[in-house]
């Protein structure tokens, strides 16, 4: 009467209820297969963290007494699938029961839903036992609504646990809820930037198999200093580290762009998190918890915005991917369809900002949420690129990219190819707001104060060019209209000399 529990490779959850008692009837599995390493091209950095991350978990689970079944790339009875690898594991050791946790992607979803009904063993789908939301909250929330506003659902995630509340229950802490206006400071040259926690590991051995079983993967991977935290303990040292060293200034600089350094005062821990290596909640208490007990050396405000990106943001956006999914991926507003520039995959521009902010991409499988979204966001946008390509690019290239929080982040957030269910309006800005926020301005080949003319910033007549051209799309917008304004009351022949100059990079996109 044996038991078959299928562990997805972003379900490393060591508290999760199954593991409470050691029974030998239940035969854990988890795979490496080439349907998960081929959807998309991913960075090597990726598949080499969810390989050496699952055959971690695999490992002290084995240590714990538990039956695993763990298959590698090569071995020879992988089917590469995960459906088929269940068929013949089920028929292998004689399951009566196939168990699974609920995927966080729509397509695995399916897949498993399909398999199970389609097969004559008993089969039963649990909770990951992860978030602080199921997959509904947010659209029973909002039913019968016209929208998602994130900040009503934020509030209601505050409330419903108790975080960073008054006695009452009801009013937040300081009486505000949202510091976000405080958390837009350029970093100062002569803030210090604290190290970063180093783990080291061999990953020789999966780098030569992933070759060897020709999977195809984009950027760069040290093997000396693959430093990913990739296992319980890594994750906890990892976010003992922020709080100590990043969390006192993080709120300040969140939005701060600088060629100095790649993680500045982030935390790292997304990546965690995505895994289930660490819950939400836990990382919360634990940041709340050191505030509490050093409000004179840590500001409020960057507790709060903290605590908005873990239990606001990352809930929300799993809340729209379950209730939009699977129309969501097809949506594109303003019939985007210019092909990504192919330096997205090298780096290889004259434009600093990009340049910094792919090859950092490139060489570390990450990048901070505005380089996210106002550089490499940005500029996809305002060039008018197929979201589809879009979506791709960042899902592949970032390691804590999974689809549920890249394509509402990508496709609504960044691109606005949602027509408005995520965001407000469009996320974009002409080199003014990155000169503003960093200092990729001071060394690049590019004027950052000219809309036209030899050496201007393609960012700025790109920025008009979007405008002008999605007029009928957004000019009724109440966050936009203000442009629209600007716009007009510029000269005809300066509209038309950066209409001009708009249409020549997008001609030259690929030499500039």
């Amino acid at each position: 009467m044996a038991t078959l529990r299928l562990i997805l490779g972003d379900q490393l959850n060591h508290r999760h209820s199954w593991f409470k008692e050691r029974d030998d009837e239940v035969i854990y599995v988890l795979m490496e297969v080439l349907s998960e390493t081929g959807y998309v091209r991913h960075h090597l950095q990726k598949v080499v963290g969810f390989f050496l991350a699952m055959r971690a978990f695999s490992e002290q689970l084995q240590a714990q007494g538990h039956r695993v079944h763990y298959l590698r790339l090569d071995d020879p009875g992988n089917r590469q699938s995960i459906v088929l690898n269940c068929e013949a594991l089920i028929e292998r050791y004689g399951v009566t029961l196939f168990q699974y946790q609920e995927p966080d992607e729509w397509r695995l979803d399916q897949a498993l839903r399909g398999f199970c009904l389609g097969f004559s063993v008993t089969s039963s789908m649990v909770s990951s036992e992860h978030f602080l939301t199921t997959r509904n909250t947010l659209a029973d929330l909002f039913r019968g609504k016209k929208g998602y506003l994130m900040e009503t659902f934020y509030r209601e995630m505050r409330r419903r646990h108790q975080i960073l509340m008054e006695p009452d229950g009801v009013t937040p802490l300081t009486g505000r809820w949202n510091y976000d206006a405080e958390n837009r400071k350029k970093m100062p040259k002569s803030v210090v930037l604290p190290p970063i926690p180093r783990f080291i590991r061999k990953v020789e051995e999966i780098i030569v198999l992933l070759d060897r079983m020709q999977v195809q993967t984009i950027g760069q991977l040290d093997s000396e200093r693959f430093d990913w935290p990739l296992t319980r303990a890594e994750a906890l040292k990892t976010l003992e580290h922020f709080i100590q060293y990043r969390l006192a200034a993080f709120g300040m600089y969140q939005d701060a762009m600088t060629q100095r350094d790649w993680l500045l005062f982030h935390s790292r821990l997304s990546f965690c998190l995505n895994t289930k290596l660490l819950h939400p909640m836990e990382v919360v208490e634990a940041c709340v918890s050191y505030w509490a007990a050093n409000a004179e050396q840590v500001d409020f405000a960057g507790v709060e915005g903290f605590v908005r990106q873990i239990v606001g943001w990352r809930e929300y956006m799993r809340g729209v991917y379950w209730a939009r999914m699977p129309e969501y991926a097809g949506l594109n507003f303003f019939g985007h369809k210019a092909p990504l520039p192919s330096w997205y995959w090298t780096g290889k521009t004259q434009m600093n900002c990009l340049q910094h902010s792919i090859k950092q991409s490139l060489e570390h499988a990450y990048a901070h949420h505005i380089q996210r979204l106002m550089v490499t966001g940005n500029f996809a946008l305002l060039l008018g690129a197929d979201p589809d390509q879009v979506d791709e690019w960042y899902l592949g290239i970032y390691m804590d990219a999974v689809e549920w929080v890249e394509i509402t982040n990508t496709r609504g957030m960044s691109q606005f190819a949602d027509g408005g269910i995520v965001g407000t309006k469009p996320y974009v800005s002409s080199a003014n707001y990155i000169h503003k926020m960093g200092d990729y301005c001071e060394n690049c080949t590019y004027k950052r104060d000219l809309k036209y003319g030899k050496g201007s910033c393609p960012f700025n007549s790109l920025y008009w060019d979007f405008y002008h051209r999605s007029r009928s799309l957004l000019e009724r917008n109440p966050r936009i209209g203000m442009m629209y304004k600007v716009w007009d009351k510029m000269a005809e022949k300066e509209q038309k000399a950066i209409l001009a100059q708009a249409e020549m990079y997008k001609q030259q996109i690929e030499s500039l």
